[in-house]
């Protein structure tokens, strides 16, 4: 089956290609999760559509990723959030919730969907997350989670 990725999807590919899969796979999975539409002959009008999207979200050079990345590990980003008494958060600490943190800290604009928490942040305290900025450059982030007041 040829499915068109509208998604990244990890040993799969990227946004915008166009890729053969099991039907199964295809139909059961990617179709219905919005990872990719089916191919069709117009299908290609969507493919570009895809592609400048992706591009416009895309930090473009590694000399680019790699000047964010420095602007990035030199912000303190610091979160505040309700929690109960023990310190642990009423429900947990989200990738739209940090990339606000990052902003309100003064760094650069960051896509939520490269934004990686490595398992969910539930208890206050320091976390480490990571930026996937370009394929080959990765923003490691201390997030410093805080009882609101």
């Amino acid at each position: 089956m040829k499915i068109i990725l509208t998604h990244e999807v990890p040993g799969l590919g990227s946004a915008g290609e166009v890729v053969e899969v099991k039907d199964g796979y295809g139909r059961n999975y990617l179709v219905p999760r919005g990872y990719a539409i089916r191919w069709t002959k117009g299908g290609q009008k969507d493919v570009d559509a895809i592609r400048r999207a992706r591009k416009i979200h895309e930090i473009q050079t590694l000399e680019a990723a790699n000047e964010v990345k420095g602007q990035l590990e030199g912000v303190q980003v610091k979160l505040a959030v309700r929690s109960g008494d023990a310190g642990r958060l009423f429900g947990s600490v989200t990738q739209a919730d940090v990339v606000e943190a990052i902003k309100a800290a003064g760094g650069p604009a960051v896509d939520k969907r490269a934004v990686a928490i490595a398992s969910p942040i539930k208890t206050v305290g320091s976390h480490k997350v990571s930026v996937k900025l370009h394929s080959d450059v990765v923003a490691n982030l201390d997030v410093a989670v805080v009882a609101a007041a």
